[in-house]
């Protein structure tokens, strides 16, 4: 056979049907890292097809951001084939990327440039015609709901609208096949239902998008879901099919006397229990086996599977116990009528605001808002992007001074005595902010000096640090090569080596894969039940059910404060008798958006 015959019968036998967008045929890819190969892909086999959402999920290091780049020809593989819309990547690299659209993790919008300036900009990089632009700006601002603010400066918009934009620009050239790496990362609920909602519109348009998430309730949006885990691909199925085995293992469990975080603890260490969950009304319980395993007090109820339930369950390994403080004592519970709030010891304040205003020029993002932290809390402070609550947690940890008002944080007036106030807080930022070039050792060793620590003491809890946070691994890794997983823990056990008496965690969990956010809220459990203050701000309103008490944001005002349980409360109807958080926080915030601006 001559070599044109060989090349036209490999072709033929690696042909992707017309209904394929994108096909994977025994890839693996390897990179180098030091004198060490890693195996980031290992023989994946798959197939998308067009007009469907297919989902990418897995945890830290599985893979996803590596298989997504191969499929936008911007890597190649070590080995096997990847076709795009019937391309093979390694010859036709240009042209499939002129014939897709994808958007990574950190979309490069030019935040000094106004939204309609990105969209000429990026129409110039990707070659649109000028007699097709005005048509494609007018559709994708009326698909984005940008149009009112073209002429405002990308830099000004809220985290939901960036993406927004990103995904506008991504769009420009109507491509067959959309790649979304965690597009809803760091985003509210709000705006992550307005960006599915783009999503779900393209798949009626006969586009093939692949999205990876780290929000499982969104991969029950997707038609089929690649599950990875350390590169290889463990089901490529519909949702349902992952949830289906699971049917008659998943418990709501209640206990009218038990706080929900306490009685987590005590179904977390009975044998056969794969997963406890906190949340609304109880703690939800997947079973090895179908028997409730019911101790006295306790009410199970089946419910059904979700695909939460199917991906905990399949990557299930056994969460680490923390030891950051001794498991709360089951039997010293306190009783109480509502199982969200906490028992009367913790009351005392330890965080006071009282008519907390700050300006910026004449905008004023924070409106005079006021309230109280108790010892032993875990407080939420909730909002939309652009809502005033990250500026309210700037002057919270003293990152940021206060226009007007009181702020008194472990006794200490922020405006007065900001540095007392300092020496018993800790603090992690949404991006962690950890020195990227130094070791997770080196790391350590840092802060433990900016806190004063010296002598036994620093080498006790240096000690401490990689025993309780299993960092010893990767103690002479550079902490930008970590892991997300790991770059939360260490961030963690950097705030957490002077023992502060208060914690603020800003967006702890964004883009952390689930099973790394269930060991995290394990630590900050125990953290609580040890007298530690812990306030946090997060876009997983499931997380807003661990808190005792919530504040909800909106337009630099409180527009409510109270249990998760009140809050929910506050929309129940007989046409929605049972409200999730995330169903509350997108009523509660829409309704008063659209009340200012009927008063405006």
């Amino acid at each position: 056979m001559s070599a044109n015959a060989e090349t036209s019968a490999r072709s033929e036998q690696v042909a992707v049907p017309s209904d394929a967008a994108l096909e994977f045929a025994a890839v693996h890819k390897q990179f180098r890292q030091g004198n060490s190969v890693i195996d980031a892909l290992k023989g994946v086999d798959m197939r998308i097809q067009q007009g469907r959402i297919t989902g990418l999920l897995g945890p830290d290091g599985a893979g996803k951001t590596t298989l997504i780049r191969l499929a936008a020809a911007l890597l190649l593989p070590s080995s096997g084939e990847v076709r795009v819309l019937g391309l093979d990547v390694r010859q036709s690299a240009s042209a499939i990327q002129q014939m897709i659209g994808y958007m990574p993790q950190r979309f490069g919008l030019y935040e000094d440039l106004t939204v309609q300036e990105n969209l000429d900009l990026y129409a110039d990089l990707q070659g649109l015609k000028a007699t097709e632009r005005q048509s494609r700006f007018d559709d994708l601002l009326k698909l984005t709901a940008l149009g009112p603010f073209s002429h405002r400066r990308a830099g000004a918009l809220s985290g939901g609208m960036k993406q927004k934009l990103g995904l506008a620009c991504t769009l420009l050239r109507a491509p067959r096949l959309l790649l979304l790496d965690e597009p809803t990362v760091g985003v509210d609920p709000i705006s992550r239902r307005e960006l599915w909602s783009i999503i779900k519109l393209l798949r009626s348009q006969n586009v093939a998008v692949l999205v990876s998430t780290a929000y499982l309730d969104e991969a029950e949006q997707c038609d089929d879901i690649v599950l990875l885990h350390e590169g290889n691909v463990l089901a490529h199925q519909p949702p349902l099919a992952f949830r289906a085995p699971l049917k008659g293992h998943v418990f709501v469990v209640r206990h009218a006397q038990w706080h929900r975080r306490t009685l987590q603890e005590s179904l977390h260490a009975r044998a056969g229990v794969t997963d406890a969950l906190v949340q609304a009304e109880g703690v939800r319980v997947v079973l090895q086996d179908t028997q409730p395993l019911q101790q006295a007090g306790e009410d199970w109820q089946t419910v059904e599977p979700r695909f939460e339930d199917a991906f905990v369950s399949l990557l299930h390994t056994g969460l680490p116990a923390p030891q950051t403080q001794a498991a709360p004592k089951v039997e010293a519970a306190v009783a109480t009528v509502d199982i969200a709030a906490k028992p009367d010891d913790a009351a005392s304040t330890v965080i006071e605001v009282k008519e907390l205003r700050r300006f910026f020029g004449a905008f004023q993002a924070v409106k005079g808002i006021s309230f109280n932290v108790g010892k032993g809390e875990i407080f939420g402070l909730l909002g939309a992007n652009g809502a005033g609550k990250s500026t309210t947690f700037r002057m919270l940890c003293g990152l940021l001074p206060a226009s007007s008002g009181t702020l008194r944080v472990a006794g200490a007036d922020l405006r007065t005595a900001s540095a007392d106030a300092r020496e018993r807080i800790g603090y992690v930022s949404q991006k962690f902010a950890l020195y990227g070039n130094l070791t997770a050792r080196q790391n350590l060793n840092f802060f433990a000096s900016a806190y004063g620590l010296r002598g036994a003491r620093r080498k006790q809890r240096l000690a401490w640090a990689f025993d309780e946070f299993d960092l010893s691994e990767y103690a002479d890794a550079e902490a930008m090569d970590l892991p997300l997983g790991y770059k939360q823990r260490l961030a963690l056990a950097c705030a957490l080596m002077h023992e502060p008496s208060i914690l603020f965690l800003d967006e702890p969990t964004s883009g952390v894969d689930p099973l790394a956010r269930r060991e995290f809220w394990q630590r900050i459990n125990h953290l609580a039940e040890s007298g530690v203050t812990v306030m946090i701000t997060t876009h997983f309103m499931d997380e807003a059910e661990y808190c005792d008490h919530l504040v909800l944001m909106s337009l630099g005002e409180i527009l409510a404060f109270g249990t998760p349980r009140e809050i929910r409360g506050r929309i129940r109807t007989d046409a929605l008798p049972d409200p999730t958080m995330e169903d509350a926080f997108i009523a509660l915030i829409q309704s008063h958006e659209a009340q200012i601006r009927r008063a405006a």
